[in-house]
């Protein structure tokens, strides 16, 4: 993968959808500092210039259907709790696509993706980590890298060792396999915790059960024996 970085810019996901037509598959827009990151439901990511991660991954002509690009979710999901578990941190993923270590989210994403009739024409994968920053005084419950182990880190050598487990993961796009591990790999799965039923907007004790094809997460309702099957809006945790 080809990596651009970049010293300003508003948001990586922006600059890279502004330039989608120039840019090739596998360029990688990364930022030394990000003014106006965006994330999931339109809310800020905010990041400390020069601390942490935030980059940007342009993919075109991948082999998925519109009504596939959630499998994107699975793999970039999976493949960043494969990097930080690689540097020996444990860490899940908070349905759908935030990645939480020990109850503090470490990073967050935001996919777009441009249709080419029914088929996915270019995506973009914004990713937001938190590696060398240790305090945030405008968010609750994060964490970051450093925090977790005490260790400072290479933010250039860290983003290269990310790309190598997210490149060697495409292949499997396809596949079952990376359903079961995105799975595997939920905050809460099999614990009891409480959850908050948007449609209804009632709370209940549940347990995750696991993820359909189609990104639909399973909540076992504990009070009324109903499995549930949520899309993305339809539940929140409350931590």
């Amino acid at each position: 993968m080809n990596v651009r970085w970049l010293d300003t810019v508003d948001s990586t996901n922006s600059e890279a959808l502004r330039r989608l037509e120039e840019l090739p598959h596998g360029t990688v827009l990364a930022a030394r500092e990000q003014t106006a990151g965006r994330g999931q439901r339109g809310n800020t990511w905010f990041t400390a210039p020069g601390k942490n991660l935030t980059f940007s991954i342009v993919l075109k002509d991948l082999p998925l259907r519109a009504a596939e690009s959630i499998r994107l979710n699975f793999l970039t999901s999976v493949a960043v709790a494969r990097y930080l578990r690689a540097q020996g941190i444990e860490a899940h993923i908070k349905w759908p696509n935030d990645i939480y270590v020990k109850g503090g989210k470490i990073c967050g994403m935001l996919i777009e993706n441009n249709l080419d009739g029914a088929m996915l024409g270019a995506s973009v994968i914004g990713i937001g980590l938190n590696v060398n920053q240790r305090e945030f005084p405008q968010l609750a419950h994060a964490t970051s890298m450093a925090c977790r182990t005490g260790k400072e880190y290479d933010l250039e050598t860290a983003l290269q060792e990310f790309l190598a487990i997210f490149e060697a993961l495409l292949p499997s796009l396809e596949g079952e396999e990376l359903l079961q591990e995105y799975s595997s790999l939920l905050f809460r799965k099999g614990v009891p915790a409480r959850y908050h039923d948007l449609l209804t907007d009632r709370e209940y004790t549940g347990v995750i059960q696991g993820v359909e094809p189609d990104g639909r997460l399973q909540v076992l309702n504990l009070g009324t024996g109903t499995l549930h099957h949520y899309r993305f809006k339809e539940v929140g945790y409350i931590l």
